[in-house]
């Protein structure tokens, strides 16, 4: 039973899985082009190396180094098992960054632009940044407009020649600060509603207080700490808080996005949207007006939780290439080590005045007694180069899927915001909350909050939402042609701002 043959049917999907791939085949070649810091230092001191055996400043052993080389530009599995390590932490699975997919474009074929260079105005305002997010760890996100630590911190980067974050007629404001500048990011409170409404869990309902650790729990402050951590050695137990508590600073957000399976930001707000019924769905949705029928397996629940799934881990995979292949960023933790050198005339590198002249850095120093960078995290950050950030690229691609499904203007009924305790969850009255600003809001959390734990720059964060909503929109292609309904296309509202529809 059916319109055409098991013959005609058969032949039809080859064509169009061919017709697909002749798509991406066709496509102009990307040239990649890394920031230059990899060629420009003969002892790679702007290149991430954390896990390989480093000397006394922790720079890189080069032979360990030009092994590393070796096997990413060979692909070859064997050159990977003759990498030699500084101690027992392994490197995170390098070899992501030759994977093949059969949906959405190459993992190769999508670009980014250069981050920072080692030695720029920009990177130094981007590290002063990471400096005070280490320093206002336990602030309360309310408590923002008038703690005296968070108005020097926007003080401090507003005076910064080359600091890229969302401003205010051209000052960064305590309403702005580590914000992201995608539309809805600034509206609300910090957090957003995806992460403080209750999640149903099918035939249960989870509210979302998480483990966080206890105030002024900070590592890695020490030199031999530091040193031990990039040869890859082992580490403490975090000091956690026995309490689950909502999301209330930037340590609970670290936190939450230090032990978050990949996905589960955008699988969290796909369950809340599901309940908010007909009305929150994206209005090209075929079963809205349909008289005798219900989405399920496509326009349904099961169809948008698993293109959730897919299109995060080919983020990933684009993301691994890039880490990989293409940029070799180092890590905060990494160039807070060749600050503290250079300061403490251990070392002559070229870092910029504004950063060795900050205020932030001052306050890390009289606090810690070194120039190091406080991290969130024992183990410091994961043993894969920075340049983008995993989080950023899988909360973009997630929030772009869940912006196709789902009407973005559609207001959020009673929305939230943490107490000051974060035990529980307290009412906000103020300007409305749409799902396409909280969904925006969503990935910057997930994309900055890895920053509040010392472990990405700001840029890691912002190309990489924009590497993942990239992927998600060539999945998103691929799928349009797969639908018997009658389908205008997805359309939705790009971090930058500009609507788009995939017809």
């Amino acid at each position: 039973m059916g319109p055409i043959s098991a013959k005609d049917r058969s032949k039809k999907a080859y064509h169009l899985r061919k017709k697909t791939a002749k798509i991406y085949k066709e496509l102009a070649r990307v040239h990649h082009q890394c920031n230059g810091d990899e060629f420009n230092f003969r002892n790679k001191i702007g290149s991430f190396s954390k896990a390989l055996p480093h000397n006394s400043l922790g720079e890189v052993d080069l032979k360990a180094y030009k092994t590393y080389i070796k096997a990413l530009k060979s692909s070859n599995p064997d050159d990977f098992e003759a990498i030699p390590l500084g101690g027992v932490v392994k490197l995170a699975n390098p070899q992501a960054s030759f994977v093949y997919d059969l949906i959405g474009a190459d993992c190769h074929q999508l670009g980014l632009p250069s981050p920072p260079v080692f030695s720029s105005s920009w990177e130094a305002s981007e590290m002063v940044e990471l400096l005070w997010r280490a320093l206002t760890r336990d602030i309360h996100f309310g408590e923002y407009a008038t703690h005296r630590s968070t108005r020097e911190a926007a003080k401090e980067l507003s005076s910064l020649s080359d600091f890229r974050g969302p401003k205010v007629k051209g000052n960064v404001t305590t309403r702005t600060l580590f914000r992201g500048d995608t539309p809805g990011d600034l509206v609300g409170p910090y957090v957003s509603q995806f992460l403080y409404k209750d999640i149903p869990f099918g035939a249960t309902t989870l509210p979302q207080r998480y483990r966080s650790t206890c105030k002024g729990s900070d590592y890695m402050t020490s030199y031999e700490e530091w040193l031990n951590i990039q040869n890859g050695g082992t580490f403490a137990e975090p000091n956690f808080d026995s309490t689950p508590r909502y999301i209330r600073n930037g340590r609970d957000l670290g936190e939450y996005v230090h032990y978050d399976f990949s996905y589960q930001g955008p699988l969290s707000a796909c369950l809340i949207l599901n309940q908010f019924g007909r009305e929150a769905l994206c209005p090209n949705n075929p079963y809205i007006n349909s008289a005798s029928q219900g989405g399920f397996i496509t326009f349904g629940a099961p169809h948008i939780l698993d293109l959730i799934a897919k299109v995060t881990r080919v983020a990933l995979e684009a993301a691994w290439f890039h880490k990989f292949s293409v940029h070799c960023r180092l890590r905060p933790e990494e160039f807070g080590g060749r600050v503290h050198n250079h300061l403490t005339n251990a070392a002559n590198y070229p870092i910029h005045e504004e950063l060795l002249h900050s205020k932030a850095i001052a306050k890390v120093f009289k606090k810690y007694g070194t120039y190091l960078l406080p991290m969130s995290y024992p183990e410091g950050c994961p043993t894969h180069p920075a340049y983008p950030a995993g989080h950023a690229c899988i909360a973009g691609a997630g929030v772009t899927v869940l912006k196709a499904y789902f009407n973005e203007e559609f207001v959020i009924p009673n929305p939230v915001s943490a107490s000051m305790d974060g035990l529980k969850l307290v009412p906000y009255s103020g300007t409305s909350l749409t799902i396409g600003g909280e969904l925006n809001k969503l990935a910057s959390n997930i994309s900055f909050g890895r920053d509040m734990a010392g472990v990405h720059w700001r840029t890691d964060g912002v190309e990489g939402m924009r590497l993942g909503e990239a992927v998600a929109i060539e999945v998103l292609k691929d799928y349009r042609k797969t639908y018997n309904e009658k389908f205008s296309g997805f359309t939705l509202t790009k971090f930058d701002g500009t609507v788009i529809t995939i017809e």
